[in-house]
């Protein structure tokens, strides 16, 4: 069981997830008091110990699943003589967790003697009764006839979830649910319920099978070996440009909560950042008491005016993740600013303010954005010169000392002018001036990357790939 602890603290660790020595130290001594052979206690009470933000919940389930395997878990209960749960069957009978004796196979009787057909049956009882102990008997059934895994074979489970979810074809079975579920009360409260239910059940289910494949993986090759390769970046750490469709929905979820957060610390940062200026009169009263020497200074109480912001987006192709995130943190963030005031721009430039502000989020400002063809002028292709210089030339004279300026790309200009005057002009106005760019240090200034003709004007130039150095930027943004 320690060696599991370790393992499961080391690829925490490789990932990302901070775990510090005084957790590592809990998670032992946790498990001194836990029944070890209940699977479900010992990840609940791992997880409040190792975990300390929801983003990496989902981080910790999937590396618990390696290292505490069902039949790991019985063999540690039965070493351990001092508990009282040891030798004991696992919650649902002899089953626990894989419905036939830890295996699956079916051997001779039982369900591994019904067909496929007989099986799906037997599954759509199970989605309707929501029966996991079931669930996780036949998903290891299914893994056992369709997943063809190959011993040896250095994968990480994905294919062999795809092809036993294939053969189970969920989507056929939501169906006949949806088409039961309509026998009733077609447009009812009660129906929505219950599809909503039918939904989270075959979750359950994907997630049984997509455990038993993990399981059998690391039966195989162990541990350490199925982690390397199921290895992936936190959300936080994912770069916007090379992100998949499903780690920019994760993203979302992180961005969320941290934006109240950043928030929180911007304004507490204001406010203790320097004293007031000093009152004169009360520090004088004050010194009265020490023979008049002013040994005490009293200080006004600060109040701090709020900068205003204006963010300068490039919305072309290749960085439009990275600017639809850092919009929606500045958004998010306006709370915390005087005013915020928002541009796109590709090869022209328009204000989005107003789209931002009515829309219902972000996703939606984004279409409305889309669909009007805002930033596009000629030809759609970026061209930061023309953008920069109409910027300067409409609204350059409304930057003043208090105004924060970030502008949002990575300086592609596709071999047209940079015109960096313009930039210059907005950086004399301006109080800061900051440039974001998405890409990797070490392709600055390649091809047609012209960030060294842009950075002279500049606060600062950072290199901001992902959501944990766009929130160091806005933690220091004040």
């Amino acid at each position: 069981m320690l060696a599991a602890i370790e393992g499961m603290i080391t690829e925490l660790r490789q990932i990302g997830v901070p775990v510090s020595i005084a957790e590592r130290i809990d998670a032992v001594q946790t498990l001194r008091h836990l029944p070890l052979a209940d699977r479900g206690t010992v990840k609940a009470a791992l997880r409040a110990v190792l975990v300390k933000t929801r983003d990496h919940e989902l981080a910790f389930d999937a590396v618990f699943d390696l290292y505490f395997t069902p039949e790991a878990a019985q063999a540690h209960a039965s070493k351990d003589p001092g508990n009282s749960q040891a030798g004991q069957p696992s919650p649902g009978g002899a089953a626990g967790l894989d419905g036939q004796n830890g295996h699956g196979a079916g051997n001779g009787g039982g369900l591994g003697s019904l067909d496929d057909a007989a099986l799906t049956e037997l599954l759509l009882a199970a989605l309707r009764d929501g029966n996991e102990v079931m669930l996780r008997a036949i998903a290891s059934l299914f893994v056992d006839r369709h997943a063809g895994i190959e011993p040896g074979r250095p994968v990480a489970g994905t294919y062999y979830l795809f092809r036993t979810m294939r053969a189970v074809d969920p989507d056929r079975l939501m169906t006949r649910l949806t088409e039961e579920a309509d026998q009733g009360d077609p447009a009812g409260l009660q129906r929505r319920l219950q599809l909503e239910d039918y939904e989270a059940q075959m979750t359950r289910f994907r997630a049984a099978v997509e455990a038993e494949v993990r399981r059998r993986l690391v039966d195989d090759r162990g541990a350490e070996a199925v982690a390397r390769t199921l290895r992936r970046p936190l959300p936080e750490d994912v770069d916007f440009l090379t992100s998949s469709r499903d780690q920019i929905a994760a993203m979302r979820t992180v961005l969320e909560p941290l934006a109240r957060r950043l928030g929180a610390r911007l304004a507490d940062k204001r406010r203790h950042r320097r004293p007031g200026t000093l009152d004169f009169r009360r520090t004088m009263r004050t010194s009265l008491s020490t023979g008049g020497v002013p040994v005490r200074p009293v200080f006004r109480k600060p109040h701090p005016a709020k900068p205003e912001l204006f963010v300068l987006a490039d919305i072309s192709g290749s960085v439009s993740t990275f600017a639809a995130f850092t919009l929606q943190l500045t958004y998010a963030l306006r709370s915390q600013f005087s005013r915020v005031r928002s541009f796109v721009f590709v090869d022209g430039i328009d204000e989005v303010t107003d789209a931002l502000q009515q829309a219902a989020d972000v996703v939606e400002a984004t279409r409305q954005i889309n669909a009007a063809g805002s930033g596009v002028w000629f030809d759609g292709r970026s061209d930061y010169g023309h953008a920069l210089s109409t910027f300067w030339g409409t609204w350059g004279e409304q930057v003043r000392r208090r105004t924060t300026v970030i502008v949002l790309g990575d300086a592609r200009t596709n071999y047209h002018d940079p015109r960096e005057g313009a930039l210059k002009g907005v950086s004399q106005r301006a109080g800061h001036l900051f440039w974001l760019n998405p890409e990797p240090a070490s392709a600055w200034n390649s091809g047609d990357s012209v960030i060294a003709r842009y950075q002279p004007f500049c606060d600062a130039v950072h290199e901001c790939r992902n959501i944990r150095q766009l929130r160091a930027f806005v933690e220091q943004l004040d």
